[in-house]
């Protein structure tokens, strides 16, 4: 099973990131919150990896915080919660606010991330309420912003499970104050405005 990888960003996007390891190359799905973090390409890199094993595929889901892995563990142990919908999980809802809304049993909080229904957001708290870890307070450190702002908004709120009418209308508020910060802040800004803070 692999635990760790340490190598190369050879190419990042918002939802994965390929990790060159000796001339190897390894696509782990990300969140978010790690997305932010990450360097640009050819910057080295050291990732967390937790390895999902299926009888037809293998899948690296990568971190870089221990906390971040454990929020994720914590998320597939709940009967009905994939490692897709875990990364989306923690891609839709900042991991403090995760946690509060899981402490607080706040469902309808919950329920804004796309892909959680009522029934997921209330096995969430039912199942995890009383086992979770103590929030981080990670930096964030942003990287360089893209081309296209709007494109590549429009399309990490597609990969996100966000609908086009939706994401257009929130991408021109977000963008309303300028483009020229770099894409993973204005994706933060993009998302803070869906979630309705």
């Amino acid at each position: 099973m692999i635990a760790r990888l340490r190598g190369v960003i050879a190419r990042k996007s918002v939802q994965d990131v390929l990790v060159d390891v000796g001339g190897v190359g390894y696509k782990v799905q990300i969140p978010l919150s790690t997305f932010y973090k990450l360097g640009h390409e050819n910057d080295s890199v050291s990732l967390l990896i937790h390895t999902h094993v299926r009888e037809d595929v293998l899948s690296l889901f990568g971190f870089l915080t221990e906390h971040e892995q454990l929020l994720f563990e914590r998320l597939i142990s709940v009967s009905g919660v994939g490692p897709k919908l875990a990364v989306n999980i923690l891609s839709g809802i900042d991991a403090r606010e995760l946690l509060d809304a899981l402490r607080g049993s706040d469902v309808a909080r919950l329920t804004r991330v796309p892909g959680v229904g009522k029934k997921t957001a209330e096995r969430l708290v039912l199942e995890l309420k009383d086992k979770l870890p103590a929030p981080s307070a990670a930096s964030d450190t942003p990287s360089a912003a893209p081309a296209s702002a709007k494109d590549d908004l429009l399309s990490a709120l597609g990969n996100l499970g966000y609908s086009r009418p939706e994401a257009e209308k929130v991408v021109d508020r977000a963008l309303r104050d300028g483009t020229d910060a770099p894409f993973e802040d204005l994706l933060r800004r993009t998302l803070a405005i869906l979630s309705g803070r």
